[in-house]
This record gives C-alpha cells, structure tokens and sequence, in this order.
C-alpha cells in the first residue's frame, strides 16, 4: 500500500504530483462552487433542448418553444413598417409645399431622405452634401436647374442626361475649340476669370466680352449668371463645378465635360424620392 504524503506545513494531503519539488495539494473544491457547476450543465442541458442549439448541415435544431430570432426580427420589421406607413401614405399622396408645412411629416421626411442619401447619393455627393470635382455641393445656394421644392424633385426623380428616363434634365455645352478660334478662347476665358478674380492677360478681357456676348450669352445670360432653363451655371460667382482656373476653364471652353446623374424616381419610388428632395431642401441651401 502506498503511503500518502502528508503536507507538513498545512497538514493537507497532496495529489501525488510534483514539478520541480512543489507538490500539489489534494484540496477538494467549495461544495458551492461544485452545485453551481453542475447547475450550468443543467440549464446548458435545457437550452438546448428549448431553443435552437445544435448546427446541422442545413440549418440547426429547433428547440421545442420554436423560438427563432430571424422571426422576431422580421416581426419587428413589419411593425415599424406598419408604424411607417401612416406617414409614407401621406407623404405619397401630399404635395411637397404641404409636407414641409406639416413639422411632424416633414421631419420624417428629413429622417428618411437623409438615410436614403447616404445609401445611394453620398458616393458621389459626400456624406455630407459637400460634394467634389464634378459634383455638386448641396449646401450652398448654386443651382444649375433652381433649388426649389419642385426644381429639386424633378431633378432628383428624373436625373440629368440619363438616358433611361424621357423625362430628364438635358444641358450639354458645345466644343467651341470647334466654333471659334484659339485666340478667342482665351479672350472669353479671360473675361469670365475678371468676373471673380484677376486673369493672366487683363488686355484680353475687353474682345472676350464681346466673344461671350457672341457665343455664350444665349445661355449663360448676358450678366453670365446662368439661365436655368438650359442649366447653364453661374459664371459670376466663385462656385465652380467642373473648372475654378483660368487653364480650367480654358480646357472646359474647348471640350466641356458633362457629368450625369442618374433618374432615382423608377429606383426608389416617389416617397422617397420625397423625402430625398425634403431633404436635400433643408441642407440650407433651398431656396
């Protein structure tokens, strides 16, 4: 029979293992401890058998109570969504100038335009509205076809040079590199550069005037402050899209570039392309 080794400062057995001289001390675990453990087996024992628990190849074991999370989700779905329509169906049926006048309806469009934004116009817009090189800043007060309720709606339902809707917004500049000649580019370009800043050459501002009166001014008005009805910009500000400098503007003269947006009333329906235009109205820089 083998002697048991007996601990001889806490006259505790040990286990009969030892590493490097330490042996280790046979101490039972807490009687507590020991029940909650086997109270976890339990109640693990009873999860499993009530809800869905155990992978299978192509699902899992549904558990007697036929619990599922995907359900109770899909029923909360369609509750918010009930909850919803109350305020859809009347942004559906209303027209925009009432929708805005109503604060309740018209801060669900907000909620709702703003989360459709960022799903499908902040990949070209920014987050924020603010924009890029070729497009639009949302924030300001420049607007190619008019930043009214209606103008907005229209633009946004329809896009702008897209060509699956009949209905959208057309404004393509000529090539003038084709129409006059190079010396003249650089006149006109000079003097549309004089209306916000300091061109290269101050002699060519003066024939560029009568250039743009020429050639330009059918579109971009005679004071070069746009005309919306052919979405030509405003020259007279400092908000560029395509071109803020004299070779940018040179080079836009010679071979514009026209950028398209696409129409978002098939895609998305006209309540939210609602919301989207209520908005875009409340970014600040609706007019």
């Amino acid at each position: 029979m083998v002697e048991k080794h007996i601990d001889e400062i806490s006259g505790v057995e040990t286990t009969g293992h030892e590493w490097d001289g330490i042996r280790e001390l046979n101490n039972p675990m807490p009687r507590w401890w020991v029940y909650t453990f086997y109270a976890t087996i339990i109640w693990a024992i009873g999860y499993m058998v009530a809800y869905p628990a155990i992978p299978m190849l192509t699902g899992a074991t549904k558990g007697l109570l036929g619990y599922s999370s995907r359900a109770e989700v899909a029923a909360e779905l369609t509750s918010a969504k009930a909850a919803q329509s109350v305020y859809l169906d009347k942004i559906t049926t209303l027209p925009l100038n009432e929708i805005v006048a109503d604060p309740g309806l018209a801060q669900f469009a907000v909620a709702g335009g703003a989360a459709a934004f960022k799903v499908n116009c902040a990949p070209c817009h920014g987050s924020g509205a603010a924009g890029g090189a070729g497009y639009p800043n949302l924030n300001d007060d420049d607007w190619l076809w008019g930043g009214d309720l209606e103008s907005l709606h229209t633009t946004i339902a329809h896009g702008i040079r897209y060509d699956g809707d009949a209905d959208t917004r057309i404004s393509e500049m000529p090539a003038f590199a084709e129409i006059i000649e190079p010396e003249q580019v650089k006149q006109v370009a000079a003097y549309v550069v004089s209306l916000t800043g300091t061109p290269s050459n101050p002699a060519l501002v003066e024939p560029g005037r009568q250039v743009f009166v020429d050639n330009c001014a059918a579109c971009h008005g005679e004071d070069a402050k746009g005309l919306r009805d052919f979405g030509a910009p405003n020259l007279a500000d400092a908000i560029w899209l395509k071109a803020g400098t004299e070779a940018g503007i040179i080079a836009q003269i010679n071979a514009p570039k026209h950028g398209v947006m696409p129409g978002w009333g098939t895609r998305l329906g006209d309540a939210t392309v609602k919301q989207l235009t209520v908005y875009v109205h409340s970014l600040g820089g609706g007019e």
